[in-house]
């Protein structure tokens, strides 16, 4: 049996690969674990060196592996290459903090004691990966669990295969054979993976996610999950409306709005509520939607085909509790997969289109009275990845930050992962971190060291 990718553009096969077999699996789990013996002895500094140089063959390939990004899933050729360009600078941050993140912690001296806290590695990590940015979410796990002395098996998502191959390339060179692995698994041959191995990590939707952690507390492992958003924005009185409107499209269309961190619903105040409604539409309008090789093509295809009948339900859910359809509202009508950019008013907040993850292009806006009004509805969500707060209050940003339940809250910015910043969720958007020391953490166990002098 085959896995066949298909191009979202024109429906054709890109690449096909055969599952790897059950005996080619237990060897790869037999093979990762003899490696971590061996890999976790080499001092961080090599690890370090030779993995840096592992991440230039992403440089090297950059143009086929944007092309492969681009036909796989759908992304502009243009957004591609800024993944790739993206990855490139988060792997240099990682590399360049991985010593100081994985020092030793010294407690204070007292007497004869000498105490302090090691960072140890897990053993095989199991990373599932996601299609929609397949390069960024894979490197935020691969690259700290190998820094850190772990085994690293990667299972790519179905439409990516190819990503997860060029990890394979771009590790192949490493001193200790098989420490980086990539598979193509099953669902079935998924779960089964996960009893033989020493920490999952997992990204997609909050239904996969609850089965891998059900999964994961049969065998007492531990998980991290970065599962699904419905991530708001809310402009205030007092914002630069010009800048807000921009920022906050693209936000939400970036990628096709496919990112668990897209702006998915927009509170107003009142007093810049139409103007903002105007804007937003103009913007929208604008987007190329073709070929994503092309180079004026900045909206791609969604990657999945049965994505068009959730948003269509959606949005007929939406209109029939009186939701105003202002721009799109439908898929493109020369294109199986392309759905246009849709932007409503007038959406009761209890509608699927604001509680549900739509995971495309799609901008409701609902109008406030003031701050608590916003809170509250900001608030009224099963998930918490990230909400942005569009204001030159930052005063006033600072007391809001402390009454939002999310993961991560910015000011005049959305959609970014800053690696220097643990990357984390609320509720149902996450469990676990990852990027900067913490994500390191969560790849590691302490292990505390407790020792006295006898004179």
């Amino acid at each position: 049996m085959n896995l066949q990718v298909i191009n979202p553009y024109n429906q054709q096969i890109y690449c096909e690969f055969p599952f790897t077999d059950q005996n080619a699996v237990q060897r790869t789990l037999e093979n990762a674990q003899q490696a971590f013996q061996k890999w976790k002895q080499i001092p961080l500094p090599q690890r370090v060196t030779q993995l840096r140089e592992g991440m230039s063959y992403f440089e090297k390939e950059k143009d086929q592996i944007a092309r492969d990004i681009t036909c796989q899933m759908g992304k502009p050729l243009q957004e591609s290459y800024r993944e790739i360009d993206t990855m490139l600078e988060r792997s240099a941050y990682l590399l360049s903090h991985a010593e100081e993140f994985l020092a030793p912690e010294t407690i204070p001296q007292e007497g004869a004691l000498h105490r302090r806290i090691e960072r140890v590695p897990l053993g095989v990590v199991f990373d599932i990966a996601a299609w929609n940015y397949p390069l960024l979410i894979a490197i935020n796990v691969v690259l700290p669990a190998l820094l850190s002395g772990n085994a690293v098996i990667l299972k790519h998502s179905e439409k990516t295969p190819l990503c997860g191959k060029h990890f394979e390339n771009a590790y192949q060179f490493l001193e200790v054979n098989n420490i980086f692995s990539h598979v193509i698994l099953t669902n079935p041959q998924t779960l089964a993976m996960i009893k033989n191995v020493d920490h999952v990590v997992f990204t997609g939707s909050v239904r996969v996610g609850k089965i891998i952690y059900q999964e994961v507390a049969k065998y007492g492992i531990d998980v991290g999950l970065e599962l699904g958003g419905k991530d708001p924005a809310y402009v205030r009185e007092d914002a630069d409306l010009d800048y807000s409107v921009a920022n906050i499209v693209d936000g939400a269309c970036y990628n096709a709005g496919q990112s668990c961190c897209a702006i998915e619903r927009v509170y107003v105040h009142e007093s810049k509520y139409d103007d903002f409604v105007e804007q937003a539409r103009e913007i929208m309008a604008g987007y190329v939607l073709g070929d994503p090789l092309e180079e004026t093509t900045n909206m791609g295809p969604l990657a999945r085909v049965e994505a068009i009948e959730l948003l269509t339900d959606q949005i007929a859910e939406a209109k029939s509790r009186g939701a105003q359809i202002l721009l799109g509202g439908t898929k493109k009508a020369t294109s199986m997969n392309h759905f246009l950019p849709t932007l409503l008013t007038e959406v009761p907040h209890d509608a699927r289109v604001m509680q549900e993850e739509s995971f495309a292009p799609l901008l409701p806006v609902v109008k406030v009275k003031n701050d608590k009004e916003a809170l509250a509805l900001i608030n009224d969500s099963q998930y918490g990845l990230t909400a942005s707060i569009w204001t030159k209050d930052r005063e006033r940003t600072e007391w809001l930050a402390t009454q939002i339940e999310a993961g991560t809250i910015f000011q005049n910015r959305s959609d970014f992962c800053d690696p220097s910043l643990p990357w984390i969720g609320y509720q149902e958007s996450g469990k676990g971190s990852s990027l900067s020391r913490y994500g390191f953490y969560h790849l590691t166990k302490p292990k505390s060291i407790h020792f006295r002098s006898i004179s």
